[in-house]
């Protein structure tokens, strides 16, 4: 087999977080699970969707666990194995904590696949790693009938610092750190309408490591934390919204999108992903007559590595965002706050 020759996207059935499971059916799935052994240890757990478990182990240390792992969103097996690592470590960040150990999660389809291609998954993965000085210590792997790969991210974080997505405070900020458009972008690549300039930035916003996350976490201004991934701005702002019993609302003019990403929506372009979002969530969102439908897509666009999404005092914004900036973020914007009110989301 000549490895020049394999897409790896035609070679699964979805790419990217946009394979998550639908918030409405994940949430009917565990809701069985009983309820479990309760530990005073574990921080963070399932209770509000999470990015990370987090376990105290002392009174300065705690343990961050992750796990994510997605078929391909892209054809370059290098770029493919950047992204998910890059998308693993994020949760990581997300919860204030810094990574310092992965596992990789990899199947492959052993009979369709050339193993140069393997290789440079596995390579793209490690690169990621390196960048922020840790190892990929081990794994598992499964002849699967789809490319599939991601990691174990373990990570640590003062649990003092520990950053939540349901503490979010009446009067907070909202700013999003990287400007959304991934999955109408993929949308594009899937039917051969991206040009080079789009898969550059693409490229660059999903191996954009959320690093800023440990520099939030020292901040006692930032109140809550998660990134913005498969769900969508909406899914992932409703579940901010719903732990902390808030009601959020969003300016659409001041939501920073991927330039390309832009005119390939009012195009027309979108994915399956984003329909199920609005479907398991939509009822939770109130948005303005007549809003145009290519900025309803953007709003529950499935993000792959997507930018981080932190409340935060109204006078610590400018700090907040400085962070941003200085980690090259300079996307990082004010995007909308939350009040008192029902949980749900409001769009201006």
């Amino acid at each position: 087999m000549d490895a020049q020759n394999i897409r790896l996207t035609t070679l699964s059935h979805g790419g990217g977080c946009g394979c998550k499971i639908a918030p409405a059916v994940l949430s009917d799935m565990l809701s069985a699970l009983p309820q479990g052994l309760m530990d005073p240890n574990l921080l963070v757990g399932r209770e509000n969707g999470d990015d990370a478990a987090v376990y105290r182990i002392n009174d300065n240390q705690a343990v961050v666990a992750t796990t994510d792992f997605f078929m391909p969103i892209v054809d370059d097996a290098f770029d493919f194995g950047r992204i998910a690592a890059t998308n693993a470590l994020s949760d990581v960040y997300a919860v204030g904590g810094k990574p310092f150990m992965a596992l990789a999660l990899v199947g492959m389809p052993l009979d369709k696949l050339p193993i140069e291609q393997m290789q440079q998954i596995l390579a793209g993965g490690a690169e990621v790693c390196q960048s922020v000085g840790i190892m990929v210590a081990g794994g598992h792997s499964i002849d699967a009938p789809e490319p599939i790969y991601g990691l174990v991210a373990l990570g640590l974080v003062d649990p003092a610092k520990i950053k939540r997505n349901d503490t979010a405070q009446d009067g907070d900020v909202l700013i999003l750190g990287k400007p959304l458009g991934v999955g109408i972008l993929s949308a594009a690549l899937q039917k051969g309408e991206l040009d080079h300039a789009g898969y550059a930035e693409m490229i660059a916003a999903t191996t954009k490591l959320n690093t800023v996350g440990a520099d939030l976490a020292e901040l006692d201004s930032v109140h809550a934390l998660t990134d913005v991934t498969g769900f969508g701005l909406m899914g992932h702002l409703l579940e901010v919204c719903r732990g902390s019993n808030l009601a959020a609302e969003v300016r659409f003019d001041d939501v920073p999108l991927l330039p390309t990403a832009k005119g390939l929506a009012e195009a027309g372009f979108n994915t399956g992903a984003a329909g199920r979002n609005w479907a398991s969530y939509g009822h939770e969102v109130s948005e303005p007559e007549g809003l145009p439908g290519w900025q309803h897509n953007l709003l529950v666009d499935p993000q792959t590595s997507g930018g981080l999404l932190a409340a935060c005092a109204p006078d610590a914004a400018d700090e907040v965002l400085a962070l941003f900036r200085a980690s090259g973020f300079a996307d990082a914007a004010v995007i909308g706050a939350v009040q008192n009110g029902t949980p749900g989301v409001k769009v201006l």
